[in-house]
């Protein structure tokens, strides 16, 4: 019984640890993300993203148009890759580089695996809405959505991490994680992207940010070589 008493709470703290959690969301968003893409290569999910093209398209006008097309923009690889680096600038000017790595990591590792599963379910795209420019990549997962909720998740967690209001970090998350869905229903707005091209970048997302946000809060407790303790 004694023994029990000792073993007990010990394993209880580790499974509470911010990797364990962060590994564990991986492993079930990365389950959700295998069987997406199963439905996807059989075919199953082409009456899904037809149904919800069609609805998406009914509801179309010339001034939403104009701020998806915006949204796009503000979502794609290239405007993200430069917020990520003038990010991570930023924060090792101002002593906090292991956030600036952070990002660097989540933004850089990310695309590679995006583009890994976009040659490796090699999906073609849909006929777009309203002459939007079609990407010469392959769709499965949406590039947009996938760096995007990367980004958008490490902004979230890092802006409130130090945030004692609990309205002040619903908010910051609302307008995070709201951004990067906004970008991800641009695509489908747009015609360039099926429903679960974008849902399949989320996935992806949350499985990359997860495990690199479980050993980013595992590392920041160690002392930092670059700056004094405490600075992180």
């Amino acid at each position: 019984m004694a023994l029990n008493r000792v073993i007990r709470p010990a394993v209880i703290e580790r499974l509470s640890t911010p990797l364990f959690i962060g590994l564990s969301g991986a492993v079930i968003f990365l389950v959700l993300f295998a069987a997406l893409a199963e439905e996807m290569l059989e075919g199953h999910t082409r009456k899904f993203d037809d149904a919800v093209r069609l609805v998406v398209h009914a509801h179309s006008h010339t001034d939403l148009t104009a701020v998806m097309r915006f949204l796009s923009i503000v979502g794609s690889p290239t405007v993200v890759t430069i917020i990520a680096i003038a990010s991570c600038i930023a924060l090792w000017l101002v002593g906090h580089p292991r956030r600036a790595i952070l990002i660097a990591v989540t933004v850089v590792g990310g695309s590679l695996l995006m583009w890994v599963l976009k040659l490796a379910f090699h999906r073609h795209r849909p006929d777009p809405f309203f002459n939007s420019k079609v990407p010469l990549s392959y769709r499965f997962p949406s590039g947009h959505a996938m760096l995007s909720f990367c980004l958008c998740l490490t902004a979230a967690a890092l802006f409130s991490s130090r945030r004692k209001n609990l309205v002040v970090r619903i908010t910051i998350w609302t307008f995070w994680v709201g951004l990067s869905g906004a970008i991800g229903y641009s695509r489908i707005y747009l015609g360039v992207h099926y429903p679960s091209d974008v849902l399949a970048g989320y996935l992806a997302a949350l499985v990359w940010s997860l495990a690199i946000g479980g050993v980013y809060q595992k590392w920041r407790k160690l002392p930092s070589p670059v700056t004094p303790t405490g600075s992180k």
